[in-house]
């Protein structure tokens, strides 16, 4: 037996149970992981309450690093004592062992460690499919991403500065407005004390940005909008204040013929080919230090309510990880 977090109904983060779990041999395409470090995003939280809806009773959690014990039938290029990370359905990262399928794995080099690869797997891949692939970003670019001082943020920030755009944040706190601002943002904005649309047309000239990050969802869903230069995208790739309420898709041509994507990590990694340039781009900008992970937060995989909480009461910066 080993331990996990489940849950066996969604809820508040009191769901969060630490239960010994059984964990079987692998099977055909499957290998057994010994997990090292565990990393805690914000769609983990979506899947303990429902939003994303899942089946209890299940352990949550879509990102690790750890140790390959055993493989299954079929699986040539992996083998016990590789060191590997992932951030792939399905579900069950918050446990000590685990089963996977094999083609879900990618191994690590030995210039990156265990948390830092829990830490930059989902959050990595997610920056490098939104400004690589989904808007892609060019020099002399100046883009708008809200929550600047977490996790994605942070990483953001750095890749964004990198590719030579103009990075314009949104934080809550001065504390994180200096955090974002020494990660790469150009110009942060303190949403809480200031009307960022405004600030954003200041910034601009007037003219709006060719695209807004959005991974914060309703409460910044109209502001967003009225950011975007005519012709703009829109990319809402989370719901950190609720979900977006239903569109009146004519408001996107009032505002200038906009464009809007809800893209997904797990869309833009389905295929093997896809996840291994994806993370392979992740681990380059990381290994050269273009991009450093900044890990503010461990807890022991036990407490990982307390984490929950503190991540939704917005405690958190950078990137945190559990320790099984």
């Amino acid at each position: 037996m080993v331990k996990a977090i489940r849950i066996e109904e969604t809820g508040g983060p009191e769901v969060l149970k630490y239960v010994d779990v059984e964990v079987g041999e692998p099977g055909p395409g499957q290998v057994r992981l010994k997990q090292t470090a565990v990393g805690l995003n914000y769609i983990d939280v979506y899947h303990r309450t429902g939003l994303y809806p899942v089946q209890p009773p299940l352990v949550i959690g879509l990102e690790a690093a750890g140790e390959v014990v055993a493989t299954g039938e079929g699986v040539s290029d992996l083998k016990p004592g590789d060191r590997v990370a992932y951030a792939s359905p399905p579900l069950g990262a918050y446990a000590e062992e685990r089963l996977i399928a094999a083609d879900r794995v990618v191994k690590l080099p030995d210039s990156i460690d265990d948390q830092t690869a829990a830490a930059m797997m989902l959050q990595g891949m997610t920056v490098e499919y939104l400004i690589r692939r989904t808007y892609q970003v060019k020099a002399g670019d100046t883009v708008l991403w809200h929550a600047a001082a977490g996790g994605v943020g942070l990483m953001a920030c750095q890749w964004l500065k990198h590719l030579g755009a103009t990075v314009i944040g949104t934080a809550g706190s001065p504390e994180k407005m200096a955090l974002a601002k020494a990660h790469g943002a150009d110009h942060v904005i303190n949403y809480r004390e200031e009307n960022y649309v405004e600030k954003v047309k200041e910034i601009t000239g007037g003219k709006g940005v060719p695209v807004v990050y959005d991974g914060v969802g309703k409460d910044t869903w109209e502001g967003s909008l009225d950011c975007l230069k005519p012709r703009g995208l829109m990319v809402s790739f989370g719901n950190a204040s609720g979900a977006v309420p239903p569109v009146n898709l004519g408001i996107l041509s009032a505002k200038g013929s906009l464009y809007v994507t809800r893209p997904t990590l797990m869309t833009y990694t389905a295929s093997r080919e896809d996840l291994v340039e994806s993370a392979g781009a992740v681990m380059d900008v990381v290994g050269k230090g273009i991009v450093k992970i900044e890990v503010n937060q461990t807890y022991p995989l036990s407490e990982a309510e307390q984490a929950h909480r503190d991540l939704e009461g917005r405690k958190t910066t950078g990137s945190t990880v559990l320790l099984p």
